[in-house]
């Protein structure tokens, strides 16, 4: 079901009655809505809370924070020219991006507040379910959907701070409803060990009682969505100090059952990469699983201002990677004419948070011919949005080239426009004569009301094609090289393909690209997940998780290199968190380091 005009609610409200003790005639309150833990023992009840619990993902899918933590300071992404003060002044992107974040960071806060009440809430629906009279399909697939999403939010706490509560004071993994100021984290190891089977558990029951597939035009979890987070929890538990000896065998099994039974499961790989992430096109059977939205409906999406940055439930990401297109001049030395001068919904706002590492650019996209993902990713064309200097709306304004030397042969030839050089790219290039470099387009949204609104886009958190590069990466560390080349061959050989291609000229590129068991490495892999994944909210974990953060942005992003530690492969406690601890040692719960 798309959200639209449903009721949410984060955690039981619980309305008292004022009596007023200053005149003789008491005023008396009825109060005819009152939201109590009976509410959630009833059938509408259990529905309201797991539609709460799809909507609270919005606040980890999309926002300028929940972006900043998965994305800044990798080997992919680090901070462009403005990156984001938060509260009380903090540099949050920055800090985040240069690791010199502490544990009163702004970005880092707001996962934790927001995943912790929803978790609570997914205890209440799985602690009720069972004494409710309803169907019982219903009823499990209801109790499918709320373990799912508590399994999700605990792992995307997990991945940024290892060993979390499962106890919140009524013990773990039920509901309280009662004020409680204790932090159950300790020992984290013996935690953590709890932490990963508890997910486990989680999505393996969503894997039994979710519908096999999900509906044609809804976001709906399905079973292939719980298969993924699966593979996905079991191979981070193998790389884990929790780690067991059948979790990459597992994490095999979990994702090959969904790669082998695509029918059965109503998924597929499309056979064109840019149509994955293209607009209107969200619904496509390659993605499992997208945050709901719709676009251009701030309402349903729950943006109250929707030109706002940062802090509610918008797709800020739209944004965020988006260079300033708007400066830049046509090619004659005298002009000043900026053709993209007017914003548009679909460029967005020049908003220039977070912008791509040289290594991002010149090496893992190093192919731009046969590896259509790079041109199926980004915007390096960008036209007229207004008229005057020559220009009308829609001419080329300008254009991103590939290479130094396509860029000097292209302007060798007069043109009203410009051909914009990599070392002329900010960051990439080294030199800022243009604050310009590849945008990131796979949430471009010309629905948006205004050119500076947050997207209203359905946000992708599992895809088919993550499918095959879990099962890749498990078959390599089982030692099955074969079948990871078997495995990622399929991916590569897709990414090969471009509408137009003559029959002849595809089987070319397929055979660049395919590869054979001597390149297949950890790195390798990872260098593949950016290829398919870039920008998705996936790679600061997927280096941390695997142990490879520390290691890969010394080598590629020279923003953090100086600065990041060992340490910094979990995020700190948030402050807040532990100064509303009743224990006076608060320091004992904080991630070392910090």
């Amino acid at each position: 079901m798309k959200i639209s005009n449903k009721l949410y609610f984060a955690s039981a409200a619980f309305m008292l009655v004022l009596i007023s003790s200053g005149c003789s005639k008491k005023l008396q309150e009825h109060p005819y809505t009152v939201f109590t833990v009976d509410y959630f023992k009833s059938p509408t009840g259990l529905q309201s809370a797991v539609n709460a619990l799809y909507s609270g993902m919005r606040f980890n899918y999309g926002p300028e924070g929940a972006v900043g933590i998965t994305c800044d300071g990798t080997d992919e992404w680090t901070y462009a020219d403005q990156p984001r003060t938060g509260a009380g002044g903090t540099a949050d992107y920055l800090t985040l991006g240069n690791y010199t974040l502490d544990a009163s960071n702004g970005a880092i806060l707001t996962p934790w507040n927001r995943n912790y009440s929803n978790i609570n809430l997914a205890n209440a629906v799985v602690d009720f379910a069972p004494g409710v009279n309803m169907d019982s399909t219903l009823r499990n697939t209801i109790v499918a959907q709320a373990r799912f999403l508590r399994g999700l939010y605990y792992l995307l706490l997990v991945e940024q701070f290892g060993a979390v509560p499962l106890d919140l004071g009524s013990g773990d993994l039920h509901f309280n409803s009662k004020p409680y100021q204790g932090f159950n984290r300790l020992p984290t190891a013996d935690l953590l060990v709890k932490d990963y089977q508890a997910m486990i558990n989680d999505f393996t029951y969503a894997t039994q009682y979710l519908p096999d597939q999900r509906p044609a035009n809804a976001f709906v979890l399905s079973k292939a969505a719980a298969y993924l987070m699966l593979a996905r929890t079991y191979i981070f538990r193998g790389y884990s100090a929790a780690k067991q000896s059948s979790d990459f065998q597992n994490a095999y099994n979990a994702a090959m059952e969904v790669i082998n039974n695509q029918a059965k499961y109503g998924t597929s790989l499309l056979q064109n990469f840019a149509d994955v992430n293209k607009q209107g096109n969200e619904y496509n059977p390659e993605i499992l699983y997208s945050v709901e939205r719709i676009p251009g409906d701030n309402n349903d999406n729950e943006v109250g201002n929707p030109s706002s940055i940062g802090g509610g439930k918008g797709v800020d990401a739209s944004n965020d990677f988006t260079p300033d297109y708007t400066s830049v001049k046509s090619p004659t030395a005298s002009s000043s004419t900026a053709p993209c001068a007017t914003r548009t919904q679909l460029y967005g706002r020049p908003i220039r948070r977070f912008c791509p590492t040289a290594w991002l650019y010149n090496v893992a996209f190093a192919d731009k011919y046969n590896d259509s993902r790079y041109d199926g990713s980004f915007r390096t064309v960008w036209l007229a949005t207004q008229a005057g200097g020559g220009f009308n709306v829609g001419d080329t304004a300008f254009v991103l080239a590939y290479t130094n030397a396509m860029a000097d042969s292209m302007n060798a030839i007069p043109k009203p426009y410009r051909v914009i050089a990599p070392r002329e790219f900010y960051i990439i290039g080294g030199t800022t004569t243009q604050n310009i470099y590849p945008s990131l387009s796979k949430y471009e949204d010309s629905k948006k009301q205004q050119a500076n609104d947050q997207g209203g886009r359905p946000f992708p958190v599992a895809k088919l094609s993550e499918m095959y590069l879990l099962a890749a990466e498990a078959a390599f560390q089982i030692g099955n090289i074969n079948q990871a080349v078997t495995l990622l061959n399929v991916i590569r050989e897709r990414a090969a393909y471009r509408p137009g291609l003559s029959a002849s000229d595809l089987a070319t590129r397929v055979a660049a690209m395919d590869i054979n068991a001597s390149q297949v490495t950890l790195d390798f892999i990872l260098d593949e997940r950016t290829r398919e994944l870039c920008g998705e909210s996936l790679r600061w974990p997927d280096l941390a998780m695997r142990g490879k953060l520390i290691e890969r942005v010394k080598l590629y992003n020279p923003d953090g290199a100086a600065k990041i530690q060992p340490f910094h492969s979990l995020r700190p406690i948030p402050q807040s968190q532990l100064n509303a601890t009743a224990d006076n040692n608060r320091a004992q719960y904080q991630n070392p380091g910090y």
